[in-house]
């Protein structure tokens, strides 16, 4: 397999842990015209990494690199040019159209959307990418163009079999049969960026699918990101004024992830790393990579035999239980998201497969974006405040996450978000679902100086496609009906540090302990596992309590509360809790673990006895 950075981390680190950064950019891969700032903002793809808290390996973008690549002698300096007269010209016939509606006052919003559809996909991969990109970015697209946007097709006519073959040999740097012993005569599927042909390996008989790269398609991504910047420069202070963006930060966070997909080394690492998170996993099924069989624009991999998820029909008929399949889909999607933190940038139905055995299978790797350690928290945070309607708390999330500059006054956003989230508190989750969010939210982007990190606005685009899929297989499936039990469960059984810490923070609020979001929260567990089991969180906590007077402090506090003793919350409680506790298992670990915690029970008394 492909060695990862984060190899010598144990598997237990390598779960939390954000990627080590690789690279430095060194200051001339910074443009000059990044020089306009806005307080707060980042204004560069460095700042964006300092943003992130991750980072980007071996990096293949930078404005100064483009604008080489694109103007590299008169040759391409001419295609460049040529390629801008091509863009300005497809512009001007949109622009054009515009302005007669606006001269005869009547905006025809579908044909006017259908026609940027239309011509985007005409002007090639980079535009298609960029729509596709547009389609989930309501800080920059009114709601009316990105439902056209979302219908923006990668499809495009194969290119030469021959010129297909001749990479391989190169890649491989020997005959194909010596590699493998069969191998389709025409791409079983093709795109944008390149084809995938079905073969086998002649060293092991194992069956492949085969990634091909489109040749000569880098120098027209250059040029055409050199271009997008160049028009970013000119619309960068009225981006600036109205949108609250760095426009030139927009097209390097695309033309980051647009050459992250040309590199499918780095793909190959994504497949590696998916392949050990889901190592084992009894509903998850991820492709096995072949780096020995892989190259700078070629890679294979696993062969996955299912059914996509564009054929509901075919998933019945394989005889696929349809509602486990669903919240297979959704849990694995959410465990990309808040457990490692790595996630697929582009599930739609094409790279997704149903097995015949009830599994779910993820390919095509190519986009893949991290989050750190503390995006994730925050995001499970933002989620627990949602379910406790704790706005305020909200609206700080949203500065933590980079969607709001640091010491913007979020009052004004609190009731636009109490807003929000009131059908939660009105209506029952099954006629709550993501997209519902999505589209308020949308609104709300256009009324407060708020932006979308590029990694957010993939996430949004993974969850809204995968909501999708699931509501094709099952027009009433809601998706915050497994996420929000996916993360209650999470926060209270998971022994990861980080995470016990977050609950305590979540079941006390100024001081004072909340009965009521911990019942929310096992209530919310519940629903969302066949058995749950609070034996391990019951056991850490009367740990923590013995040892930690502070907390001891404030649980006395919370049962003497108002001066009354809270006897009918600890009963609710303890109904609730009923059949999530194991008492056997729980004297066990008594049992197991009881010197060790009696020794550090000592030792936390000895210290607060002999506290100066």
């Amino acid at each position: 397999a492909v060695a990862s950075p984060r190899a010598a981390l144990s598997a237990r680190a390598r779960r939390v842990a954000p990627r080590a950064r690789a690279t430095i950019r060194p200051p001339s891969a910074m443009a000059k015209s990044d020089a306009v700032a806005v307080a707060g903002r980042p204004n560069s793809i460095d700042e964006l990494d300092m943003e992130r808290g991750a980072c980007v390996l071996a990096p293949k973008y930078s404005a100064t690199l483009v604008r080489e690549r694109a103007l590299d002698g008169p040759g391409e300096t001419l295609k460049t040019l040529a390629r801008g007269v091509e863009i300005v010209t497809a512009a001007g016939v949109f622009v054009s159209g515009l302005i007669l509606d606006n001269f005869r006052k009547t905006e025809d919003v579908v044909s006017r959307s259908e026609q940027l559809r239309v011509q985007l996909a005409e002007l090639g991969p980079s535009f298609v990418k960029a729509g596709q990109v547009l389609a989930n970015r309501p800080d920059i697209v009114r709601a009316d163009y990105m439902d056209q946007l979302t219908k923006l097709q990668d499809d495009v006519p194969p290119f030469a079999n021959s010129q297909a073959f001749d990479i391989m040999e190169q890649e491989l740097g020997r005959p194909i049969s010596e590699v493998y012993s069969e191998i389709s005569s025409e791409p079983i599927a093709a795109a944008s960026l390149g084809q995938v042909y079905r073969g086998r390996l002649r060293a092991t008989g194992e069956e492949v699918a085969i990634k091909v790269q489109r040749p000569g398609i880098e120098p027209i991504i250059y040029r055409d990101l050199v271009l997008f910047r160049a028009l970013a420069a000119f619309v960068n202070q009225v981006s600036m004024r109205r949108l609250g963006c760095n426009a030139q930060l927009i097209v390097d966070e695309f033309g980051e992830k647009l050459l992250e997909e040309l590199d499918y080394v780095q793909e190959g690492r994504n497949l590696a790393e998916f392949y050990q998170n889901f190592d084992g996993d009894p509903v998850v099924k991820i492709p096995k990579f072949y780096p020995e069989a892989s190259g700078a624009r070629m890679l294979t991999m696993e062969w996955i035999d299912g059914v996509r998820c564009t054929d509901p029909a075919g998933i019945r008929a394989a005889g696929v239980d349809v509602d486990n399949f669903i919240r297979v889909g959704v849990m694995s999607g959410l465990r990309q998201l808040l457990e490692f933190g790595l996630f697929h940038g582009d599930p739609h139905p094409g790279n997704i497969f149903a097995l015949k055995d009830g599994r779910i299978a993820y390919v095509d790797f190519g986009n893949v974006a991290q989050l750190s350690q503390t995006n994730k928290e925050v995001l499970i945070d933002a989620v627990v405040h949602a379910v406790n309607e704790d706005y305020d708390a909200m609206a700080g999330d949203f500065i933590r996450l980079g969607f709001l500059s640091p010491g913007t006054d979020v009052r004004p956003i609190v009731p636009a978000l109490e807003s929000i989230w009131q059908d939660a508190r009105t209506a029952s989750l099954s006629s709550f679902n993501f997209r519902t969010v999505t589209a308020a939210f949308n609104e709300l982007v256009y009324q407060y100086p708020i932006r979308i990190p590029e990694r957010f606005s993939l996430v949004i685009r993974s969850l809204l496609t995968q909501e999708g899929i699931c509501m094709t297989l099952k027009p009433e499936f809601r998706f915050l009906e497994v996420a929000y039990p996916y993360v209650a469960k999470r926060l209270l059984t998971d022994r990861d540090a980080r995470l016990r810490e977050r609950l305590i923070q979540v079941l006390f609020k100024q001081g004072k302990f909340q009965w009521t979001r911990l019942e929310n929260l096992v209530e919310l567990a519940q629903e969302g596992a066949e058995e749950l089991d609070l034996t391990d969180t019951v056991s850490d906590g009367a740990q923590l309590l013995i040892t930690d007077e502070t907390l001891r402090t404030q649980l006395v506090l919370a049962l003497t509360e108002d001066d009354r003793l809270h006897v009918d919350e600890v009963a609710r409680l303890l109904r609730v809790l009923q059949g999530g506790v194991k008492v056997d298992r729980l004297a066990q670990t008594a049992t197991t673990d009881g010197p060790a915690f009696l020794r550090k029970m000592a030792l936390s008394w000895s210290e607060s006895v002999l506290r100066p």
